[in-house]
């Protein structure tokens, strides 16, 4: 007797410990059998469901996407597999496997989905329950993070060792798939020249599975490798595989906003000791979901490093790249970006500010030292500190006092045009501290003036201290026009000895440190401290050690970017010679004959050496025919008018500078055919490689500046 005979289709359909449903094109229920009605928990009897949309019947809000998912595909003629979570009629939930597929009648055109489902296992829950906190833990950690190489590395750490023995990511640089990512369990690591490493470029031939995920855009389940051949990229590569043995394999392509952005491929091998050596489709769907996840968190992680490479490029392109050669000084700096704001509670940002430093030669040798900050962060503080950094070099060319300089440099600030994206009305001038700072090798003298900077770090003797600074002054662009009161910027002057140093920093190197032990932030003590010992212990090395030890003397990620400038003076004493002469035109003819003498004491060639002497018989008559000092009050007798001579020898250019008590600058003029004068600066302007004047304390000097390897300056 057949089973036909014994038991009707509807009497099978009835019994079976298996759920069977029904639905039509648009997923509206045609049937359900009495152990689908009891495992989706269905509110009423089936024939009083007929019609009503499968998607409305106790599944989850998630899981009811998932049907019409399932719906659109089964329709399309393929097979669906994955997992729901249902309600029960006492509110429980249950997690159900079910398997859909196309119902064709005799013309094969689908009109119908049939749907058979089964409870998962205790085990299998347990498993479900484990993949989702996995992927909860996944999403949590992608969203920590914007770097690209922390996003890779946290996805590989989440899989190996819960899901996986072996995680490798590869991404598409151009045109080229390059291995970005990869990590094995029990700290395993492939023999070199098999398996592709990090940074490397892979290819993945014709019939490979991630070659496949990437062309079907679909992850590829390879569930036994045994039962399955896939060419390898390379012999090397088979055999490593081979021999760690490498049982399973899931390949899921990284797709965001629609492109393509690589592969991330998962394996089980013999590193591990598991229960399950082989994935299943549960682990299919598991990777595709993480995948999506991933593909999202890294196509963002790119946009986000472009971003900040574009952002940095725009900031260090007005920072110095090449700091010019000064005499008397070494000369080391740093810049440091910092990392990306990620929990500072002002939300994932590109970590770009308005720290700068310079270094600027100045008239006679003498060089400006610069270190700044503008208050705050991202593209308008970097633009501003681009601002500032040219308008300081502009006024440091007239060679005034560095006080005056940072009175002209806060009006710059009260008086910058913002632009008008940036503000609905009346802007805020910019907030700026800065110090500057002119050091005369020769003399050793430091001359700085102050506008609210953190003091430098001075080392000499052995000793690290921060230079004393007797006024502070205010930050630029703080003050108002109605304050009244002391000079906001004072000048000071220091002698600093043979050897010493000076370590200018930005408070990015000192503010927002975390303790190493999580407890809080290291106070300003104990940051100028731990400053001061690693200086002190890099301080017999080179500057660019002792920059060095600055960066990383205080433990910890910055908080803001930073800059670091280190200068040393020379332990040698620069050649230099200076006297005083009256100012009469007898004395031109003196002075030229020191200049020679002293030229040629110092080797240069005998043409240079004429042709600098030239120049300063011109300079020199300049200052005798203008030389003079107005009477003063209540005198009866006017001081003798008398100049100085003073020559400076360089490593590369001699600087002649002749100053008086004139208060005069000196100016090119044009000289007509018949005049007798007025070609002397002209002379000066044309055959010198630079040449100035600056007023000083009782006067003027001017100077000019001759290369000592060849007769004419740069044309």
């Amino acid at each position: 007797m057949t089973v036909r005979a014994l038991f009707s289709a509807a009497d099978i359909l009835d019994q079976i410990e298996n759920a069977v449903v029904v639905t039509d094109a648009t997923g509206s229920l045609l049937f359900a059998n009495a152990f689908a009605m009891r495992l989706f928990g269905f509110p009423d009897d089936a024939d009083q469901l007929i019609g009503r949309s499968l998607s409305s019947l106790g599944f989850e809000n998630g899981d009811a996407r998932r049907i019409n998912e399932l719906a659109t595909q089964v329709m399309q003629g393929r097979t669906w597999e994955g997992t729901f979570a249902t309600h029960q009629a006492d509110g429980s939930r249950i997690y159900v496997r079910a398997v859909a597929m196309p119902l064709r009648p005799s013309t094969g055109v689908v009109h119908a989905i049939a749907i058979m489902a089964r409870p998962m296992s205790l085990p299998a829950r347990q498993r479900e329950r484990g993949r989702i906190r996995l992927l909860e833990r996944i999403g949590e950690r992608l969203a920590h993070s914007l770097e690209l190489d922390v996003t890779l590395r946290h996805v590989a750490q989440a899989l190996v060792p819960q899901f996986a023995d072996h995680c490798l990511i590869d991404l598409f640089q151009g045109n080229v798939l390059t291995r970005r990512a990869q990590l094995h369990a029990r700290g395993w690591t492939p023999p070199p020249g098999t398996w592709a490493m990090a940074g490397e470029a892979i290819t993945y031939p014709e019939g490979h599975f991630c070659r496949q995920a990437m062309s079907h855009r679909d992850t590829v389940l390879v569930a036994d490798m045994a039962a399955q051949e896939y060419p390898a990229p390379s012999t090397a590569s088979l055999d490593t595989g081979m021999n760690i043995g490498i049982t399973s394999i899931l390949a899921t392509p990284l797709i965001a906003r629609g492109e393509l952005l690589g592969v991330m491929s998962l394996a089980l091998s013999g590193l591990t000791d598991r229960g399950e050596r082989h994935y299943g489709p549960d682990d299919r769907d598991f990777l595709g979901a993480v995948g999506s996840r991933v593909a999202i968190a890294i196509d963002n992680a790119m946009l986000f490093e472009e971003e900040r490479r574009t952002a940095l490029a725009f900031q260090t392109s007005l920072l110095p790249h090449d700091l010019p050669k000064v005499d008397g000084l070494e000369v080391a700096y740093k810049y440091v970006p910092a990392k990306p704001l990620e929990s500072h509670g002002q939300g994932i940002q590109t970590q770009v500010g308005g720290d700068w430093y310079d270094i600027i030669p100045l008239s006679a040798g003498r060089v400006g030292i610069v270190i700044g900050d503008v208050e705050g962060r991202g593209a308008r503080a970097a633009a501003i500190m681009g601002q500032l950094r040219a308008a300081l070099r502009a006024f440091a060319q007239d060679d005034k006092p560095p006080a005056e300089i940072l009175r002209r440099l806060d009006d710059w600030c009260q008086a910058i045009d913002l632009g008008p994206a940036e503000t609905n009305g009346a802007a805020d001038p910019p907030i700026v501290s800065c110090t500057y700072l002119v050091y005369d090798a020769w003399s050793r003298t430091l001359s700085f003036a102050n506008a609210g900077h953190d003091a430098p770090l001075l080392v000499t003797g052995g000793e690290v201290g921060q230079m004393e600074m007797k006024h502070k002054g205010l930050l630029l662009g703080v003050r108002g026009k109605g304050i009244p009161g002391l000079p906001a910027y004072r000048e000071e002057t220091r002698h600093l000895p043979p050897g010493s140093a000076l370590v200018l920093y930005t408070d990015g190197l000192t503010d927002r440190r975390q303790r190493a032990d999580g407890s809080g932030h290291y106070s300003g003590v104990e940051v100028l401290d731990l400053l001061c010992r690693a200086v002190k212990d890099a301080s017999d090395g080179s500057v660019e050690a002792i920059a060095a030890a600055a960066e990383q003397a205080v433990p910890g990620e910055i908080d803001d970017d930073m800059a670091i400038v280190v200068i040393r003076t020379s332990t040698n004493d620069l050649a230099s010679t200076e006297r005083n002469f009256p100012a009469e035109p007898i004395r031109v003819s003196e002075a030229r004959r020191l200049a020679q003498q002293t030229f040629e004491s110092w080797g240069m060639d005998p043409a240079q050496t004429d042709l600098a002497c030239l120049l300063v018989s011109e300079v020199v008559t300049n200052v005798v025919l203008h030389a003079a000092v107005p009477s003063r009050p209540g005198r009866e007798t006017t001081p003798r008018r008398e100049f100085t001579l003073r020559l400076r020898r360089g490593e590369t250019a001699v600087w002649v500078e002749v100053s008086d008590r004139d208060l005069r600058l000196p100016r090119i003029r044009s000289a007509g055919e018949t005049d007798e004068g007025g070609r002397g600066l002209y002379l000066v302007d044309q055959l010198a490689t630079r040449w100035g004047s600056r007023p000083t304390q009782d006067g003027k000097a001017v100077w000019f500046e001759m290369p000592v390897t060849s007769g004419r300056g740069p044309a």
